[in-house]
């Protein structure tokens, strides 16, 4: 396992029960990163579009590797499998495999011309 902090950048919208579950893997491993808001922040998703080569998200890039359109939980199994983490069963604050209720999915949708 390595034991260095990998350089990790995660393009996520602020209310979305994806980003929430990656950001819950995020702390659950106390891992440092850089949290993009695609909603708030024009740049951001235009950077995500053009670094992923697709418009869904959540994305995070680990040390140069992009994990496009992915779960907390995948992220997760992601990071164990390459040797980030020592995978464990804590208990995360909110779920890390799913979407957030239809009505706050839509609420946070991306609007930006393309």
């Amino acid at each position: 396992m390595t034991t260095e902090q990998p350089a990790i950048t995660a393009y996520l919208k602020p209310v979305c029960g994806w980003s929430a579950g990656v950001r819950a893997v995020m702390d659950k491993y106390s891992l440092d990163y850089e949290d993009k808001d695609i909603i708030n922040n024009a740049a951001n998703y235009y950077e995500m579009v053009a670094r992923s080569g697709q418009p869904l998200s959540p994305c995070v890039v680990v040390d140069g590797r992009m994990l496009a359109d992915v779960s907390g939980e995948e992220v997760e199994a992601w990071l164990a499998d390459k040797g980030y983490i020592q995978q464990n069963n804590l208990p995360t604050p909110v779920p890390i495999d799913r979407a957030c209720p239809d009505e706050l999915h839509a609420a946070a949708s991306v609007t930006f011309e393309e």
